[in-house]
């Protein structure tokens, strides 16, 4: 049986957000979920310093290299999947880096509100 595309919030196919660094739940380089992707990661987000500081605050480094866990760590300008909790708090405290919509998950909209992901999408025409 085959298994019908996931769709990004726009209701197209999602497309791929990262192969370098590889990201999302299942380390295919999209932002898809299921039912073990309990945090949602389902935006794709380009980093950002000012993201990065504020994610290390909050207790989820993402900057620092984790060998042990084959993850370098995360630099401005890199694509990553992020749960959809921590992009809406990141917006509302005015701390948000841009996103694209066409490798958002359309799961992220259970959280984040479609106008929230519109303001701060790069590829929102």
């Amino acid at each position: 049986m085959k298994r019908e595309p996931s769709l990004n919030v726009l209701g197209d196919e999602l497309k791929n957000c990262s192969d370098d660094p590889v990201t999302g739940f299942f380390r295919n380089g999209c932002c898809d979920t299921g039912p073990m992707d309990q945090g949602s990661h389902t935006v794709c987000a380009i980093m950002t310093a000012e993201f990065l500081a504020f994610s290390k605050y909050l207790g989820n480094d993402l900057s620092t290299p984790r060998p042990e866990y084959g993850f370098a760590g995360l630099n401005p300008g890199d694509q990553w999947c992020l749960c959809a909790a921590r992009f809406l708090q990141a917006h509302e405290e005015g701390a948000a880096p841009k996103i694209r919509l066409a490798s958002t998950h359309q799961r992220a909209l259970d959280i984040v509100p479609l106008e929230v992901l519109v303001k701060n999408a790069l590829d929102a025409n």
